[in-house]
């Protein structure tokens, strides 16, 4: 017998995947204990998020959506973003959410992708809709605006739709969801094209949010949702905290300054943290009680040094794993794992890969590309909407390529190194840029990072990174290249430097290196080797 569920190589039940039918479930056997906890006062319970669900499926169904049809949310975090996400799957409809920062071709190439039946949005954004082109045959349901006066080619619709009355008629299914049906399109960040939209079903999405949580299930659990619900990160945990009876904490957005607060307001016991939101906590001023907060455990994505120092300083335990959107964490790290750099191991229930470009396996140690199989059916994403091109290419020779480089140690342990689109090569040395940007983040001075290739007059790549300061910090630019140079191989150190205010990032938050590239090396740029600094192999006397 599995230890977990998720072990399962068979696709699990409804009630352990089918967002309709486990919150049934928690209905009848936790039906007033707390499921969702908003900053600021207010929580739901199990009932009420029911309750909630079937007045938003009702509405949606009044309007003529049904089982199958794609429907678009475009709210930011909060009990209204949660309930319509409910809602559509209540009815066996899809849930797309979409970047509150989309516009423009961004956002076309979202609704084209997903074709939806109708939009849920703000009315702050809809006026983006028409500003992009987008076929105003699309309605738009307003949900913070209970009624409206439409204007315009759009059909625009009141948020009053949602909130009518529940009609158990409606909401009645001739068939039941099942665990291999479409819940959601979630976009990826498009950092190397345009966006892409994952197709996700029921049970990829319960194995993903099993894997990662079913472990750590306890009593006490409620989980501090730090990233958005159009996000992978976001979703994860809140399907996780649900399958398990647990609950959540819906802040609308993390920021650093109030987290803390926000962990002990909510009284939340766990959360996943970017390496870099970990980063902005480690680098602020020490605090009498730092460690008063009730926060038991994070996951911090990357791990390394950031991780450590932040367990350390706040007395917080951390794990770390492997994923992506079309994925359910094929890697987990072990409760004592002591390598920091190490994503963890392959878990139960996968077959891991790493290749060279024909796909043939490397030895240990070898740097290539990751590629993945899992045993259950439907446990990874079936495919990108609209884009068969792209779908064939990543399952090519049935394998999942992740255009991740990674290295696998003999003991099998699984070490990311690189985007496979971002590595470079100089002077026939390949170098990790992720592993360039985790030492120019070790100094103090530095907010965000991003090492990238330009071109040099040699042919082959120069090392070039693009880096943001600290809030009343400056960069010498001479003093980094002192502490990179100890640091790093003399060839990884960044021949060229650019400061910026903010660095250019998707609407998901991620560099866009694709732009630093094409800007190249701009007159802002300062050149280590210009300056007076060359660095060379240093020579071992009396070697032969």
């Amino acid at each position: 017998m599995s230890i977990f569920s998720w072990m399962d190589p068979d696709v699990p039940p409804r009630h352990q995947s089918v967002l309709r039918y486990a919150l049934e479930r928690w209905e009848v056997e936790r039906g007033e204990q707390a499921y969702a906890v908003f900053p600021g006062g207010g929580q739901w319970s199990f009932a009420e998020m029911g309750r909630q669900a079937r007045l938003v499926a009702t509405g949606l169904a009044q309007l003529g959506v049904a089982r199958g049809d794609r429907v678009m949310s475009w709210l930011p975090n909060g009990p209204d973003a949660l309930r319509v996400w409910f809602g559509i799957n209540w009815l066996g409809a899809v849930y797309a959410p979409i970047n509150l920062a989309y516009r423009g071709s961004i956002l076309r190439n979202a609704v084209e992708i997903a074709e939806p039946k109708l939009i849920i949005c703000h009315s702050s954004l809809v006026s983006r809709l028409d500003e992009a082109d987008i076929d105003p045959a699309l309605p738009a349901l307003l949900i913070d605006q209970p009624k409206v006066d439409p204007k315009g080619a759009r059909s625009l619709l009141g948020g009053d739709y949602l909130d009518a009355g529940i009609d158990a008629a409606l909401l009645r299914l001739e068939e039941p969801i099942e665990p291999w049906d479409e819940q959601a399109i979630i976009y990826t960040s498009g950092t190397t094209g345009p966006s892409k939209g994952v197709l996700s079903s029921y049970c990829h999405g319960a194995t993903a949010a099993l894997v990662a949580f079913e472990e750590k299930s306890c009593a006490d659990l409620r989980y501090l949702v730090t990233l958005p619900l159009f996000h992978a990160g976001g979703t994860i945990g809140t399907i996780g905290t649900l399958l398990l009876g647990h609950s959540i904490a819906l802040p609308e957005q993390f920021e650093t300054g109030r987290f803390w607060d926000v962990v002990r307001e909510t009284r939340s016991t766990c959360c996943t943290l970017l390496g870099a939101m970990a980063g902005f906590l480690n680098k602020q001023a020490s605090a009498p009680g730092e460690r008063d907060h009730g926060l038991q455990w994070a996951y911090v994505l990357p791990h390394g040094q950031t991780a450590t120092d932040f367990s350390a300083r706040f007395g917080v335990a951390t794990r770390t794993m492997f994923n992506m959107t079309e994925l359910a964490v094929p890697i987990l790290s072990r409760e004592d794992q002591a390598d920091a750099e190490s994503c963890g191991r392959a878990r139960a229930g996968v077959t891991l890969r790493i290749a060279d470009a024909q796909d043939r396996e490397v030895a240990s140690g070898e740097v290539g590309e990751l590629l993945v199989r899992a045993d259950r059916p439907w446990s990874t994403s079936h495919g990108y909407a609209g884009n068969a091109e792209a779908t064939a290419a990543v399952w090519r020779n049935g394998w999942f390529h992740t255009g991740d480089l990674f290295r696998r140690s003999a003991d099998g342990d699984y070490y990311f190194v690189d985007r496979a689109k971002d590595s470079i090569r100089r002077r026939g040395e390949n170098i990790s840029s992720y592993e360039v940007e985790r030492e120019c983040l070790s100094f103090g001075a530095v907010r965000e990072a991003a090492a990238y290739a330009v071109a040099s007059e040699f042919g082959e790549d120069e090392v070039m990174v693009a880096l943001s300061s600290n809030p009343g910090a400056s960069i010498d630019p001479v003093a980094l290249v002192d502490h990179l140079r100890v640091r790093m191989p003399y060839y990884m150190v960044p021949r060229y430097i650019r400061i910026l205010d903010d660095l250019p990032k998707t609407p998901t938050a991620k560099i866009l290196k694709t732009e630093l590239r094409a800007e190249g090396r701009t007159a802002d740029v300062w050149d280590r080797e210009a300056n007076g600094i060359i660095l060379k192999r240093d020579r071992i006397n009396g070697s032969r």
